[in-house]
């Protein structure tokens, strides 16, 4: 097997897929962007996001068997997974393959220890301390992913259908999101059945709007999503994380409600998640290479 001489980093998520390939001194090369891929909801298509967008990232003169890349990819759970992921990439000088929440752990803290919170369209909490690596929620958007976008969209539109339903007064946030629909319960029922977690999280910047603007409903719910953030990092805490990142594109609209002291120990990621997978690839990292 050839020696690597360019590392490239994918981060597979839920709303979006990008690549970053770097050389052997961290310079970057290319990068690549595509649309979701959530091997957790659809395997097969994840995967052809993955490659698509490896191929956009790569050089013309990096040779894929002098690439070693790093995955951090949403859903993926344990050994067997990333062996498949392994075998769907066929032609590269390695495969380093884990959960999304592992890569951006990595690129928010560097290869030492330390913890992550990722909230977005959905969440997770990670922590990397000595040679154990726990990962706290990323559950999933059926049975986990709380504090996350899709979550408090989910939990809005619920509310949203009780008040159109006369389960309980109708609110500001209600008032909001019912237009979307009509105000048709039906409407939102056969919209649900289709729906993904993205497009629960959709709703999430109006929702934050709402609460903002002082509606005691969206404040409610809002305030349930910091709590599940703030449980995260007591969590991690609880495992020996010192310093932990926010991270994700949920993470800093939702940081004003978060409570004070919680606020204050998440720190900002260093690089993100991209750049994590490159690290976990044997890859280094440019001092000046900004973090996007």
């Amino acid at each position: 097997m050839a020696t690597a001489q360019f590392f490239l980093g994918v981060d597979g998520g839920a709303t979006r897929c990008r690549a970053r390939l770097r050389d052997s001194s961290g310079r970057e090369l290319g990068r690549g962007l595509g649309p979701a891929s959530n091997i957790y909801l659809d395997f097969d298509e994840a995967m052809r996001v993955v490659r698509e967008t490896i191929e956009s990232a790569i050089a013309a003169d990096a040779p894929r068997q002098e690439i070693a890349v790093g995955l951090g990819l949403a859903g993926l759970s344990d050994e067997k997974e990333a062996e498949r992921v392994s075998a769907a990439l066929p032609g590269f000088a390695r495969i380093v393959a884990v959960n999304d929440a592992v890569a951006a752990c990595v690129g928010a803290n560097g290869l030492g220890d330390g913890g992550l919170i990722i909230a977005g369209t959905g969440s997770a909490g990670i922590a990397r301390v000595g040679a154990r690596t726990t990962i706290i929620g990323g559950r999933g958007f059926w049975l986990g992913d709380d504090g996350s976008a899709a979550r408090l969209g989910e939990s809005a539109l619920r509310a949203t259908l009780r008040a159109i339903d006369g389960l309980e007064p109708m609110s500001g946030l209600s008032q909001a999101l019912g237009r979307h629909f009509d105000d048709d319960p039906l409407r939102m029922s056969r919209w649900a059945a289709d729906a993904r977690p993205s497009d629960y999280g959709a709703f999430a910047p109006q929702i934050l709007n709402v609460a903002r603007s002082g509606d005691m409903r969206a404040r409610e719910i809002v305030g349930e999503a910091a709590c599940a953030i703030a449980a995260l990092a007591n969590a991690l805490n609880a495992l020996g994380a010192e310093r932990i990142a926010l991270a994700g594109g949920f993470g800093e609209p939702l940081r004003p409600f978060l409570p004070p002291d919680v606020a204050k120990r998440l720190a900002p990621p260093r690089r993100d998640a991209i750049d994590g997978a490159i690290l976990l690839a044997g890859g280094t990292l440019a001092e000046d290479a900004a973090c996007p």
